[in-house]
């Protein structure tokens, strides 16, 4: 007997409890990305209360869109949207980073809604490339979401995949930069400069969008913005490291801490003051 789906929070919802159970993940002794985890809140909320369709190895390969998250140092916020939207429990989320369980320190292909084990940088892009071109050439109506550190960007390996899909004509991949300007060893400017990023996508072929990635109505109007035939699309979301943490917003700092009980008190105070 077949049972209906349960309705999906509104993305407003889904972000807020996102970041509340990545400040509550990030007890963990062995530390959280809380930075890099903040900034794609938004992102994960838009797409998995709005965009992706069956989003966690639900249903058909063929009737499905894929998330690959390649920046797997932030998986504290992918597997806060898991929780939020029922495909783990959130009870599950206290065993972050601890032996023995699903949820490691980078997201691993054993756990329901994780298509790849990423964490190992410029990765993600390559692997997206190749769901989206099986699924053009088995008919399969599915889109490929790819969210990437902006730092990540210096792996060459990503410019390989972003030549190869304008090439394939991959008009069913999107990429999605969390362009928050960290990197664990500074600013990505002082490290590597990424710009002018836009232009670099332009001229590798790509439909390139830019939007605050913390404005949801942005958010939206990117990812269902009508497909360009023939032309991936790159999303450079401009976003704040640890947003809203006292203390950690957008600092080097927030790429890895752990927060003690009274600091996570002040952060989800801070948070909730926020949505007042």
């Amino acid at each position: 007997m077949l049972t209906q789906a349960p309705p999906r929070k509104a993305a407003e919802r889904l972000a807020v409890d996102i970041r509340r159970m990545i400040i509550e993940m990030s007890g963990s002794p062995n530390g959280v990305h809380i930075g890099g985890s903040m900034s794609i809140a938004d992102l994960l909320a838009v797409l998995y209360g709005e965009v992706l369709r069956q989003p966690a190895d639900e249903g058909p390969p063929d009737d499905r869109d894929y998330l690959i998250l390649s920046k797997g140092q932030a998986c504290a916020a992918l597997y806060a949207a898991l929780a939020a939207t029922g495909t783990i429990s959130e009870a599950e989320c206290a065993s972050y980073a601890e032996q023995g369980s699903r949820l490691a320190g980078h997201p691993m292909k054993r756990l329901p809604g994780v298509e790849f084990s990423t964490g190992s940088l410029g990765h993600g892009l390559s692997l997206g490339l190749g769901v989206a071109l099986a699924g053009r050439r088995y008919g399969h109506d599915k889109r490929a979401f790819v969210i990437l550190g902006d730092g990540e960007l210096q792996e060459g390996s990503n410019w390989e995949a972003a030549m190869a899909a304008a090439h394939h004509g991959a008009d069913n991949l999107t990429a999605v930069v969390d362009r928050n300007s960290w990197q664990i060893s500074g600013r990505t400017e002082d490290c590597m400069s990424l710009e002018p990023l836009t232009d670099k996508w332009a001229g590798f072929g790509w439909r390139v969008l830019t939007v605050d990635g913390h404005d949801h109505n942005q958010i939206r109007a990117a990812f269902n913005a009508p497909v360009e035939p023939g032309r991936p699309t790159a999303v450079i979301a401009r976003t704040i490291k640890a947003r809203g943490v006292p203390g950690l917003h957008d600092t080097k700092k927030s790429h890895s801490a752990t927060l003690d009980e009274a600091a996570r008190r002040l952060a989800l105070a801070a948070l909730a003051g926020e949505r007042a």
